[in-house]
């Protein structure tokens, strides 16, 4: 049995937890301790509050999720201030062996290995993930993270990490050119993170309210998504149908641009959204794909529901770098 320290980084959370693989590389969590980023002046300073949480001491391996490019040098994040220099964890943190991956990248190993049971079905033919072939997977959060893992007839995988929420949003409707012409007052670019993720919520959210003359409110992406939730506001409503509606658009077009055979949404935006996903136009949109529509129809598109996937998938990478040549 192999320990390790597993933490995920994201705009807004930083989570940790002791992950403990078996010979046979089976992994189990133990319970994740989340922290606010915010609350933080670096990722050393969380490490050390983590570490104080569990009585002083952690284990001597670590491996890190980050929604970040990878860099040998400096990781600077997209959508908080933290950074993280590679060559000096060891020091900082006192670790032996230590994996870097980006957050997607980690995502993507925990789907590959989550089981046919940790799986909802949102759109397509309902049947499980093919066995072999390329899958997608992306996930709308503070950011939009973006991979895909490539399974071989024999079980084994490949993941490849992506920056694919960073591609130009495309519009479909007239509704989407005013969510895109609202954002070009901002942005010179306006990338599919920019409509797909969730603070987005509040650019659709004043887009919907100007096209039906009412008067601004300002409320931030935290409040229009609650109202939502809690029908509260017919508005913020159609603003998460819209928001659903979009991520399949970018879906559909991020698997043809990845060759895949299915689709996997991860992360705990879209399981919290996984009701409003399912009666939303997300399948319609991520199947109208002009001449491709019908290979569109033809792939499962799933919602991992692993509470813990970027975890998971950081101790997952961990065993796969450092384990899989080891004989139990």
């Amino acid at each position: 049995m192999t320990d390790i320290v597993a933490v995920d980084i994201g705009g807004t959370h930083a989570r940790f937890a002791i992950a403990s693989i078996a010979a046979d590389r089976t992994i189990e969590l133990g319970e994740p301790t989340t922290l606010h980023t915010a609350d933080h002046a670096s990722f050393q300073t969380a490490w050390e509050a983590y570490r104080e949480r569990q009585g002083g001491t952690l284990p001597e391996d670590v491996a890190l999720a980050v929604a970040a490019a990878v860099r040998p040098d400096v990781i600077r994040f997209t959508n908080n201030p933290w950074t993280i220099q590679p060559d000096q964890i060891a020091s900082r943190l006192g670790c032996k062996r230590q994996l870097i991956v980006n957050d997607f990248e980690a995502v993507a190993h925990a789907a590959a290995r989550a089981s046919a049971q940790e799986f909802l079905h949102l759109a397509g033919p309902s049947i499980d993930l093919p066995a072999s072939g390329t899958i997608s997977v992306l996930g709308p959060g503070t950011g939009l993270g973006v991979a895909y893992f490539h399974r071989n007839a024999d079980g084994s995988y490949r993941v490849q990490a992506t920056e694919g929420g960073h591609g130009d949003f495309a519009p479909v409707d007239a509704i989407d050119d005013a969510i895109l012409a609202r954002l070009r007052k901002r942005h010179i670019r306006v990338s599919d993170e920019r409509v797909v993720a969730g603070p987005a919520i509040v650019d659709i959210y004043q887009t919907l309210a100007a096209m039906e003359g009412r008067a601004p409110v300002e409320l931030d992406d935290v409040a229009i998504w609650t109202a939502a939730n809690e029908g509260t506001d017919s508005l913020a409503t159609a603003a998460v149908d819209r928001f659903c509606m979009a991520l399949g658009s970018v879906a559909g077009n991020i698997a043809l641009v990845q060759g895949a055979k299915g689709i996997v949404v991860a992360g705990g935006l879209g399981y919290r959204i996984r009701e409003t996903l399912l009666a939303s136009g997300f399948e319609q949109r991520f199947q109208a794909k002009g001449r491709f529509s019908g290979l569109m129809a033809s792939m499962p598109v799933k919602l991992i529901t692993h509470p813990q996937p970027g975890l998971l998938g950081a101790a997952a990478a961990f065993a796969q770098k450092y384990l899989e040549d080891v004989q139990p």
